[in-house]
């Protein structure tokens, strides 16, 4: 173990466990840098100090972020990998060019602050952080920065059940504009088979038997998701206006999405729709259930199953529950 001097800057130079470790302190005060180079050393002997961590830690956010993704290509679903890259739009943003080595508690907290001011919720912020968090892991950081960062409490919403007056006022408010057909028919399979909207954005013409009325999941967000539904009158009428619509617009294939994308009116079945909220938003407000969540529309299936005296059994396996 050795303090020096290199110009007027104090350094370190010492070895644990057989690695050397030389740095610069990056401060002229002798008892300043006998106090770093007591703490990098607790911090080598307890293995957050290795050469591959450092050097993860001089990095820009920005460069950071990327590897940070690229070394969880293997972990992640493309979906899961989706929602981290949206997840660190906002600390690129903040952080910018600032290395990770440079990031304090003060600086991550002011960044929570920053987020509040925008209006963003506890579950977005908490999200937001759990990122930053594995981040500043790689880095062997966290432990340095985020011990006293504590998750915000998140206000938990229960699903709800529509009363019948309700459901009916939604159904009719929603033929009234042609523009709210996909999220209409997206509504009225929810409501007829407990399917998520990630799943009905995951559905393909593949999926669906027709003849013998049953619709099948084959990716959903747990493994008990993936499943096979049987289809009621009101379910397959829904699926048929879809056909016709893709039918007028071109060829069907079964490697098509069922509610595919569309950008300026034009409809591209090889992707499927990203989401109906701005439409869903405009269609809750207008038939009086401001608030009204898609997915309380799978609550409610569930509920009505509940209600005609299904066993738990048959309603697990409809709805995808472990």
């Amino acid at each position: 173990m050795a303090l020096f001097k290199r110009g007027k800057v104090w350094w370190t130079d010492f070895s644990v466990h057989g690695q050397r470790y030389r740095q610069s302190l990056k401060t002229r005060d002798w008892r300043k840098a006998e106090a770093l180079e007591k703490e990098l050393i607790a911090q080598a002997s307890g293995g957050n100090l290795a050469p591959q961590a450092q050097s993860f830690a001089r990095l820009r956010f920005a460069e950071a972020a990327d590897k940070y993704l690229e070394g969880r290509s293997l972990e992640l679903t493309e979906s899961s990998r989706k929602k981290e890259r949206q997840l660190l739009v906002f600390p690129r943003k903040y952080f910018q060019t600032q290395s990770i080595a440079a990031i304090s508690t003060e600086s991550l907290l002011g960044y929570r602050e920053w987020r509040a001011k925008m209006g963003v919720g506890a579950a977005i912020l908490n999200m937001e952080m759990g990122t930053l968090r594995r981040i500043l892991k790689r880095a062997k950081r966290w432990h340095l920065v985020g011990a006293d960062l504590k998750p915000l409490r998140e206000r938990h919403t229960l699903g709800k059940a529509l009363m019948p007056e309700d459901k009916a006022r939604l159904l009719q408010i929603a033929r009234q504009k042609p523009e709210w057909q996909a999220a209409r028919c997206a509504m009225i399979l929810a409501l007829n088979t407990t399917m998520r909207g990630c799943e009905l954005r995951g559905l393909r013409w593949r999926d669906i038997d027709f003849e013998a009325r049953t619709l099948t999941i084959e990716r959903s967000k747990t493994e008990a998701g993936e499943r096979m539904i049987p289809l009621n009158t009101d379910a397959l009428a829904a699926l048929w206006e879809l056909r016709q619509r893709a039918s007028i617009v071109g060829e069907i294939l079964p490697v098509h999405y069922v509610f595919p994308a569309c950008e300026n009116c034009h409809f591209d079945p090889t992707r499927p729709q990203k989401s109906w909220r701005t439409v869903w938003r405009k269609l809750t407000r207008a038939a009086g259930l401001p608030g009204l969540r898609f997915h309380d529309l799978r609550h409610h299936a569930i509920t009505e199953l509940a209600e005609s005296q299904a066993n738990n059994e048959i309603i697990m396996s409809i709805a995808g529950h472990v």
